[in-house]
């Protein structure tokens, strides 16, 4: 019992300075722990619909399209940050209103176009509802990263009411995922005279990765054969239905 009071401690006051804080961010430190259990439901329900997707695949076609799935949700000081940098009210309502990040899904899959079918899997069940998505694997970003972003919600049942709660999915390849998390580290580490020489390097290294993941793609068909249709354009589809359903055009 005593690590786990120590681990919440730990998770409510991660980064806090120990001196008083200011009233407002205390007043959403303790909102946030109050409703805390919705962004970790929201978790547990995406995950499980994740690995319900992965146990079928294993089951019909004897593989597992996705490696790992990791969980988290922000501490209150990422979360208070956050507001901050973007001149929003420190409240609850303008952290649930603005953040759709609080809780956040990482997918790492095998394979490219595994990327798009487990996308298009998961928008395709009625009780998500795709808010929006960005595609930095069709247009990387600038320094070269890659991954498909989502923004959906999903429904916590509750004892007395059901809430619909918004999460970040980001799902990539084991290549990707491999540059993102040393790329996150070395960013850090990067002095001023060498920002633009390392930064060039490591673009280079992302496009070097993205074409070996192209070739173990190609690889993939030639000895599994070519999946059935294009799981891109299959992804493109069933994202456009979830707008629809939603009453919203992409």
């Amino acid at each position: 019992m005593a690590d786990i009071q120590r681990s919440k401690a730990s998770y409510i006051f991660d980064g806090l300075t120990s001196g008083v804080l200011p009233e407002e961010t205390a007043a959403l430190i303790r909102s946030l722990i109050a409703t805390e259990s919705l962004y970790l439901a929201a978790t547990r329900e995406i995950a499980t619909k994740l690995e319900v997707l992965n146990d079928e695949f294993k089951a019909t076609k004897d593989r597992n399209p996705i490696q790992f799935i990791q969980t988290r949700v922000k501490t209150p000081k990422s979360i208070v940050d956050k507001l901050q940098r973007r001149g929003l009210p420190i409240t609850l309502e303008s952290a649930r209103r603005h953040l759709t990040d609080i809780a956040g899904i990482r997918v790492v899959c095998s394979y490219i176009d595994d990327i798009y079918l487990i996308a298009a899997l998961l928008v395709s069940q009625d009780d998500i509802a795709l808010v929006r998505f960005a595609d930095y694997i069709e247009s990387p970003k600038p320094n070269g990263y890659r991954s498909l972003h989502l923004i959906v919600t999903v429904p916590v049942f509750l004892s007395e009411r059901t809430e619909r709660v918004a999460a970040e999915i980001q799902i990539r390849t084991i290549a990707m995922d491999f540059w993102a998390s040393l790329d996150h580290e070395l960013s850090y580490k990067l002095d001023e005279p060498n920002r633009g020489t390392t930064a060039r390097e490591l673009r280079d290294c992302a496009d070097l990765i993205a074409g070996t993941d192209l070739r173990m793609q190609r690889l993939h068909d030639i000895i599994a054969g070519p999946p059935q249709g294009d799981p891109r354009e299959r992804w493109k589809a069933e994202a456009a239905r979830a707008f629809a359903r939603a009453g919203r055009s992409e």
